[in-house]
């Protein structure tokens, strides 16, 4: 839309410096000024075929506006020194019976010159405005992303619905974008004739709307449909472009789309990575030494804890408080107070921990009972 309005302002001024030029210069073209009007229609002339050239030159484009100034100012620059070209060539080729109006076509031709040039510097920035590098021969200044990445989602990550629960513990800084395209993959997979499918793409739909409800995060709706060399390639390569011009970072469940980015060199947070980094580090059938503290609240439970301050829970261990002994790991339970160890004596401790058996009691007849 500011492409459209740019590109129509642009022919407004450059028609309008003809017909400026046509009424202070008074100049004429004939005998009787009968030609006069070919100035302002040339200058209309060169106004749309520069939109037209602009329009149908294949640059990648992205919807934000930023850079009208800058490109202002380069268009103002590349203009001043065209001017120096513009007077050589009026001073070469003039004719002689024109000499008298030699400064007001040189004035002419630095306002149709300048128009021009800010309206392609403008353009041009402001339809390359991630992707714009000053290139120098060996050296490349590169734009520097400052604070805390953004993170893309994926249609897979909705609908996993695990990103919910991560933001609402207040881990992730970073800004959270879900492209258009990928809202509308996950539109799609709702719409389906498939009960299995759909249900999954209103789960998506779901944990996207309470992401934007979470105070804790902030998640924007990204449009990239300006980039014309996406418009027919598959939601993965869409993701990855747009990662790479974002800088910015891609969270995903999808394993070949993790391949995929690692080879493209796009940096991935893997959340199913992330899970096993966060799974218990001991399994069940492992067996460990725990000092027994204290009793635990059921009835023949002991607590001991490692050196990290993890609890262990210890069936059968309550008579062995301030003893060392050998545990089998049963189960590891993680909580948001922390992680949990449950475990059992061995077989060698178990037997000691048994009750010793209560032997007979002999009845005896009562002397003061009747016979």
């Amino acid at each position: 839309m500011v492409l459209h309005i740019l590109r129509a302002l642009f022919i407004l001024v450059i028609f309008g410096v003809g017909m400026f030029f046509l009424q202070q210069s008074g100049f004429q073209l004939g005998s009787d000024g009968e030609w006069n009007w070919l100035i302002p229609a040339t200058t209309l002339v060169v106004g749309v075929f520069f939109v037209c050239i602009d329009i149908l030159s294949p640059r990648q484009k992205l919807a934000v506006f930023s850079g009208t100034f800058f490109g202002l100012v380069v268009g103002l620059v590349l203009a001043y020194a065209l001017s120096f070209v513009v007077q050589l060539l009026v001073d070469q080729y003039l004719p002689q019976r024109l000499n008298d109006q030699r400064n007001v076509l040189v004035q002419f031709f630095n306002l149709v010159v300048g128009a021009t040039t800010s309206y392609l510097a403008i353009s041009f920035i402001l339809q390359t405005k991630d992707d714009f590098r000053f290139i120098i021969p060996f050296v490349e200044f590169s734009k520097q992303t400052k604070g805390a990445r953004p993170i893309l989602l994926d249609t897979s990550m909705l609908i996993d619905g695990r990103i919910g629960d991560i933001c609402a513990t207040g881990i992730i800084e970073s800004q959270l974008i879900v492209p258009r395209f990928v809202l509308l993959e996950l539109q799609q997979v709702a719409d389906s004739a498939d009960k299995l499918k759909r249900n999954r793409g209103r789960r998506g739909l779901d944990v996207l709307a309470k992401l934007q409800n979470n105070i804790r995060v902030s998640v924007i709706l990204y449009d990239s449909s300006a980039r014309e060399e996406d418009k027919d390639a598959a939601v993965d390569t869409k993701l990855l472009n747009l990662a790479k011009d974002l800088n910015a970072r891609v969270l995903t469940n999808d394993f070949n789309l993790n391949k995929v980015a690692q080879l493209r060199g796009v940096d991935v947070i893997n959340i199913n990575e992330l899970t096993n980094a966060l799974k218990p580090v001991v399994l069940p059938g492992e067996k460990m030494i725990v000092r027994v503290v204290k009793a635990g609240e059921e009835a023949g439970q002991g607590v001991g804890y490692l050196d990290d301050g993890t609890m262990v829970v210890i069936e059968q261990a309550r008579n062995f408080v301030n003893d060392e002994v050998e545990i089998v790991v049963t189960s590891a339970l993680q909580t948001s107070a922390g992680k949990m160890i449950f475990g059992r004596l061995n077989d060698a401790a178990a037997s000691r921990n048994k009750p010793p058996q209560q032997g007979r009691i002999e009845q005896r007849p009562n002397p003061t009972a009747r016979s």
